[in-house]
């Protein structure tokens, strides 16, 4: 089980940013997000819909309190990641958190991480330590996570499918 945390969704502010760290973590293979900060609920029928429509069994929900979801998820047994610029790198430390077993609640941060996220988490876990998007660090982290296995997944349940094309878009609804 592989649940993202968004931490400190800003109404207005981070929607695009939001949507795509939930978009990421379905394509991805995660299991769950849960958005913290403000009670987006466009984002949340937004996401809804593309599982709708694309398939799987993919969740979203919202959670006010982000530092109780992590000590709930801690106390289940959750393996806890918070993907930093400042944390372990990657590649250093993949084996040994994607053979351990563990379910895992990976934590994206938002606009300002607070000291109890970093002391929670079992890992501090970087893609790089330069500045970059935190979608592109969820998508490398679930990518390493997966080990490359989420890029074969299809949804036989949606109601819509890709036809991988060279020349040009084609898309089948099943009815």
């Amino acid at each position: 089980m592989i649940t993202v945390l968004r931490l400190d969704h800003r109404l207005g502010r981070d929607t695009r940013i939001t949507t795509h760290v939930c978009l990421t973590s379905r394509a991805f293979g995660a299991d769950k997000v849960i958005l913290s900060g403000e009670r987006d609920k466009h984002i949340i029928e937004s996401v809804e819909n593309v599982v709708d429509n694309w398939g799987g069994d993919f969740q979203v929900e919202y959670d006010p309190k982000a530092i109780k979801v992590i000590k709930d998820h801690k106390k289940q047994g959750y393996e806890i990641i918070h993907l930093t610029m400042y944390g372990k790198h990657v590649e250093d430390v993949i084996p040994e958190i994607r053979d351990n077993g563990k379910d895992k609640l990976i934590i994206v941060g938002g606009s300002r991480v607070p000291t109890e996220v970093y002391e929670l988490a079992d890992w501090n876990l970087s893609v790089t330590n330069q500045p970059h998007s935190e979608v592109a660090a969820l998508a490398i982290c679930l990518h390493y996570a997966m080990n490359g296995e989420e890029l074969n997944v299809t949804y036989p349940d949606g109601k819509m499918q890709v036809i991988p094309n060279n020349e040009h878009k084609q898309v089948i609804k099943n009815e």
